[in-house]
């Protein structure tokens, strides 16, 4: 559990914010954690009645639109693939598919998942392209998990994972710091806050230390690999 005054928020990125981010969005969200979802194409494509046909929408069109647009034109094909039930569920979650890059006025997130390298590759270079101003890090993981509704399921239940594993984390360094805190004002020794102010920033420093052990043991325990980078706001 997240500690109290620290909320982590979380953003989960595929490709067309449809399946594997909405999948992810969804799980998180029921798990009580603070969670948005995006998209890094340049449009919303989904599966048409053939590979040479797809379906592409504007990014912001509503989940709801999109359904009712796919049940028109074939709502048994439609059915049949996942799509209809996948816009459902959507809909349950939010009002539209939102493009990463568009995303600049949402505010800063505390660590980022994607779950394909091609989008990973443009979510570090979208972040690298940012100007820096607060110097705030933040952690960009990939997870590679195919774009089918089964695997979107395993990938998200990892994902809830491996985020909760993160905020505590958090947690762990914000009652550690609380405790620091109540030890030196009970103590009143100047000398004590000067200390507690280096350890905060010594804890801070082992950021990158701390994301490469987490990695490691995730990967060993689920037989998957992960990469990542560190960006900053």
């Amino acid at each position: 559990m997240v500690a109290e005054g620290k909320r982590w928020r979380f953003a989960m990125v595929c490709s067309s914010n449809m399946n594997r981010s909405m999948e992810a969005h969804s799980q998180l969200g029921r798990a009580g954690l603070d969670v948005e979802s995006y998209g890094t194409g340049t449009h919303v494509k989904l599966p048409g009645p053939s590979l040479h046909e797809p379906n592409v929408y504007d990014f912001g069109t509503p989940y709801g639109a999109i359904y009712e647009d796919l049940r028109r034109k074939d709502p048994d094909l439609y059915k049949r693939n996942g799509l209809l039930p996948m816009l459902k569920r959507n809909t349950s979650v939010k009002l539209a598919p939102q493009r990463w890059q568009d995303n600049a006025g949402d505010g800063i997130f505390d660590m980022i998942m994607t779950f394909e390298e091609r989008v990973f590759d443009l979510v570090v270079e979208d972040m690298n392209n940012r100007e820096p101003k607060l110097m705030k890090s933040v952690p960009i993981i990939n997870m590679d998990v195919k774009d089918n509704h089964e695997e979107a399921g395993v990938g998200a239940k990892l994902a809830v994972e491996l985020c909760q594993k993160v905020s505590n984390l958090q947690a762990y360094k914000f009652e550690y710091t609380k405790y620091l805190y109540l030890f030196f004002m009970r103590n009143n020794v100047l000398i004590y806050v000067f200390l507690f102010h280096v350890q905060l920033e010594a804890i801070d420093g082992d950021w990158e230390e701390i994301i490469d052990d987490l990695i490691t043991g995730f990967e060993k325990q689920h037989k998957r690999r992960l990469a990542y980078s560190i960006a900053f706001y």
